[in-house]
């Protein structure tokens, strides 16, 4: 059996459908087995998926095909050769992100082994433009094509063995023969080299509906044996899958929680900050409600001897009022006393000189 699968995974499939192109039709009830396959002899990558004896996807990997994420659990891909575009539903973004992956290495590879079979193909087309002109005219045949390799090599022993075409018009000057000759050996390698392309293509294509034949023929008598196994293997790899699954699911959770519970004790932490900020806050809002009540104490205080102080003040101020009335009083009489003792010394003066 020259296809061995080279990875698998679980999957919901659907096909679009074929009359309104838009709708997703299910071709499987439960998520059954997609597995990539890659043929050795062929150099070919598959996908195929069995939903019991009944392949619901046998799709050949092509270097201009496009797998594309539709959802974060869904994904499609366009098949030009089965006519239609298969769609599969995966249980995590993390399988389908592998199921894409995988999908552009093996296209990528098919891109790679299409390009050397062209390589080949021009290697093996040069000398083939050195056979007789009786190539062209080589009947091929399915059983010719796709017999042994000595059967194979039988046509072309014979074929290189027959003589070259050569011009016939000997009676022909010698230059105009030798030019002829030479227009018509070029004409005829073109011819050969066009020819060993198209019998290239031929075999190809012939060989590989054979191949195909044989392999669908394979196919039938190996999936009647592979049904029970699958089946076998289908609860032990569910188990294991759904043992993978749950703990890349547990991995992820796992992770999820801690960088949660980090965050979380990041803002424990800043709230714990928080919190002795606000206690030093409260403890100078009870420092300064103190100091404000004692002030506001102190401010009774003074305003109580303040009163009091412009109370005697005031009496201060009508004592000192009455102080100097009575100054006044007191200097007016000082004046007429002054003045009276002034008369009785002028008297005086006068009644010495009169004496």
């Amino acid at each position: 059996f020259r296809e061995q699968p080279i990875f698998s995974t679980r999957a919901h499939v659907f096909q679009i459908d074929p009359n309104t192109k838009k709708n997703w039709v299910p071709t499987s009830k439960h998520a059954v087995t997609v597995s990539y396959f890659y043929d050795s002899t062929r150099n070919v990558y598959r996908i195929i998926s069995l939903d019991g004896s009944k392949a619901i996807i046998n799709s050949t990997i092509t270097p201009n095909m496009t797998f594309t994420k539709t959802s974060q659990k869904f994904g499609q891909w366009a098949d030009s050769r089965a006519n239609t575009v298969y769609g599969l539903g995966f249980s995590s973004e993390h399988h389908l992100s592998k199921f894409a992956e995988k999908f552009q290495e093996f296209k990528e590879a098919a891109r790679i082994a299409k390009e050397k079979s062209h390589e080949k193909m021009e290697l093996t087309s040069t000398p083939s433009q050195e056979s007789a002109g009786g190539d062209i005219q080589s009947p091929l045949t399915p059983e010719s094509i796709n017999g042994t390799d000595d059967e194979r090599a039988m046509p072309e022993v014979t074929q290189n063995s027959e003589p070259r075409a050569e011009p016939t018009q000997n009676a022909l000057p010698f230059t105009h023969s030798s030019t002829i000759s030479k227009h018509w050996e070029a004409e005829l390698a073109t011819l050969k080299g066009n020819n060993a392309k198209l019998t290239a293509a031929l075999l190809e294509s012939t060989a590989n509906v054979k191949q195909w034949k044989q392999q669908l023929a394979a196919y039938q008598e190996e999936a009647e044996r592979l049904h029970k196994r699958v089946t076998e293997l289908e609860c032990v790899s569910s188990q294991a899958n759904a043992v993978h699954t749950h703990k890349t699911e547990l991995n992820q959770t796992i992770q999820e929680l801690e960088a949660t519970l980090k965050k979380k004790e990041e803002e424990i932490e800043g709230l714990k900050q928080e919190i002795e900020n606000a206690r030093e806050l409260q403890a100078q809002r009870d420092s300064l409600t103190q100091k404000l009540q004692e002030v506001e104490i102190r401010n009774k205080d003074l305003e109580g001897q303040l009163s009091d102080l412009e109370q005697r003040l005031e009496k201060s101020q009508n004592e000192q009022e009455a102080f100097r009335n009575n100054l006044k009083t007191l200097l007016e009489i000082l004046d007429g006393k002054i003045f009276e003792l002034t008369e009785l010394r002028d008297n005086l003066a006068k009644l010495i000189e009169c004496s």
